[in-house]
């Protein structure tokens, strides 16, 4: 997840924290194991690299499962396995997709920076599924009156408008590629971890294996392997956290036992314990907002809406999915805070390698504490790749749905466009593997996946007051998202002297952006229905 300028919660600064997961493990293995590390590219054991293979394999016999089970060569079948999914696996698969590696080196990172304050992150992932709450249910309904398949089909239902939907499918196409792209670029970090004298060549490998075997279990089972998969990843990330928690509680003692470290400690310390101000305040309501609407607008999560077996499954999966945040978002920020009472005075560049010292702590006191290590890397592979795969076959659906079925084979069979679709995926992503290589050594790049909200958050007026208010007209919705695209990039982009941090007052220009864009959207649609006396 990642908002406004906080490099906290962008998925690039996963980079440096993966570059020393793997040394860390390899550092505390040579010391309990000594010679017994299998060659200096694999610093594992022997155990612990079948168990990580195991996993990946498992991926591709998923695949292969979710091909043959397909039951019909549609677009429907593939991109949302046709009659939809039920309780457990939608759980599982909303949950993987929501709770990525950021979520594990980010997040900590940010909690070390400005204290308990970031327990903000439990709300604005709670805010998510309040979010999807607004307008789900509804959008479930018409899906599965009308067929939806991507989130621009509800579009075109709903308005009418080629300009309409292909804007906003550009916005989503955008964000995704980008997305896409760090994901990559931190599988190949997480591979180059684990060399000390072939760095280059480990992360090469890394992102090109790792895209390999994503992209092949991706198009031979479509969303049905997909969602399959997330369920394996999602159980590893839920055992990562469990794990986790039970053992920062035995090495470091209570969270009370943290604070009170934390309040005697210098006067900077002490001030990461303490309440909020005003600013923060606000920053915190600006998160909450962002993140809720814009994190209930990815097109991966549109499609798991539609993808719901039923009305009553996808109500229950958001009732679950509702405490998630308890047991996921707020064991990080736990780990942040033990890792400010225990482990102080990191400068800025290390913050972001919180997590990984904790488990540098963890690993060297215990067999257990090794094996943590290994559960914790399969958990980060497992949460970039659940949220890779998401994106990846979410940009193909749209690619192949929205652009080139509409403009350039609007006859084309279902069969051939879901072959089309399946070409879409291996051209999506040796593109971006390529990028990812290429741009190895320049992280700065992907900067922009700081701005995914802010650009996600401009379809609110679209999706979730377009789905209840029929007066909401094609043209004004237009302009009002074309407007507020442009506010947010400006403010972000500008160099504006009042623009702070990449927030104006401690607000996310996206926010901003949406008010111009909901007024313009709104007051357009009222004005012009006015004018024709409906």
């Amino acid at each position: 997840m990642g908002g406004g300028g906080d490099r906290g919660i962008d998925a690039g600064i996963l980079f440096d924290c993966l570059v020393v997961v793997a040394p860390v493990a390899r550092g505390g293995f040579r010391r309990r194991h000594g010679s017994s590390v299998m060659s200096e590219l694999l610093p594992f054991d022997l155990g612990a690299w079948i168990f990580i293979c195991v996993y990946l394999l498992s991926l591709l016999i998923i695949g292969w499962a979710g091909y043959r089970a397909r039951r019909e060569e549609t677009l429907k079948d593939f991109f949302l396995a046709g009659s939809g999914f039920g309780l457990i696996i939608l759980v599982l698969t909303l949950y993987a997709t929501q709770y990525s590696g950021n979520t594990l080196f980010g997040f900590t990172g940010q909690t070390y920076r400005i204290g308990y304050a970031w327990v903000m992150s439990v709300q604005f992932m709670t805010a998510i599924v309040i979010c999807y709450l607004l307008f789900a249910p509804h959008l479930h309904q018409l899906a599965k009156q009308k067929g939806y398949v991507t989130p621009t089909d509800y579009l075109n239902d709903r308005f009418g408008s080629n300009a309409l939907s292909v804007f906003a499918t550009v916005i989503m196409v955008v964000v995704l590629s980008n997305f896409l792209l760090a994901q990559l670029m931190a599988m190949g970090r997480a591979m180059q971890g684990l060399s000390a004298t072939h760095s280059d060549a480990a992360y090469s490998m890394g992102v090109t294996i790792l895209a390999l075997i994503m992209v092949i279990y991706g198009t031979l089972g479509g969303l049905r392997a997909v969602a399959w998969t997330d369920a394996i990843q999602g159980a590893i990330l839920a055992l990562g956290f469990g794990i986790l928690l039970v053992l920062l509680f035995d090495q470091f003692g209570t969270l009370e036992q943290a604070t009170e470290r934390i309040l005697a400690g210098s006067k900077e310390t002490a001030l990461k314990a303490a309440p909020p101000d005003a600013e923060r305040n606000r920053e915190w309501l600006s998160y909450v907002l962002l993140v809720g609407l814009g994190g209930a607008l990815y097109p991966q999560a549109i499609q798991r809406i539609y993808a719901a077996k039923s009305a009553a499954v996808l109500r229950r999966s958001l009732a679950i999915m509702v405490f998630l945040p308890l047991t996921t978002t707020l064991v990080v920020v736990i780990a942040g805070v033990m890792a400010i009472a225990y482990l102080p005075g990191l400068p800025a560049a290390a913050t972001d390698e919180v997590l990984t010292r904790i488990l540098g702590t963890i690993q060297t006191g215990s067999l257990l504490g090794y094996w943590l290590v290994v559960v914790m890397f399969a958990a980060v592979l497992a949460a970039m790749m659940s949220t890779a795969d998401s994106a990846m076959l979410s940009i193909s659906s749209m690619l192949t749905k929205d652009l080139y079925a509409r403009f350039l084979s609007p006859r084309g069979s279902e069969r051939r466009l879901m072959r089309i679709g399946e070409w879409f995926s291996w051209v999506v992503i040796i593109v971006l593997v390529g990028l990812a290589v290429v741009l190895r050594d320049r992280a700065s790049l992907v900067m922009l996946l700081d701005r995914k909200f802010d650009l996600l958050v401009q379809l609110v007026p679209a999706f979730m007051i377009g789905i209840h208010w029929r007066g909401l007209k094609a043209a004004p919705t237009l302009v009002g998202l074309v407007l507020g695209v442009a506010t947010a990039l400006v403010l972000a982009y500008g160099g504006l002297s009042f623009v702070e941090g990449g927030k104006v007052g401690g607000i996310h220009p996206g926010l901003i952006g949406l008010v111009v864009n909901a007024t313009v959207a709104c007051g357009g649609s009222w004005l012009v229905g006015r004018l024709r006396g409906t």
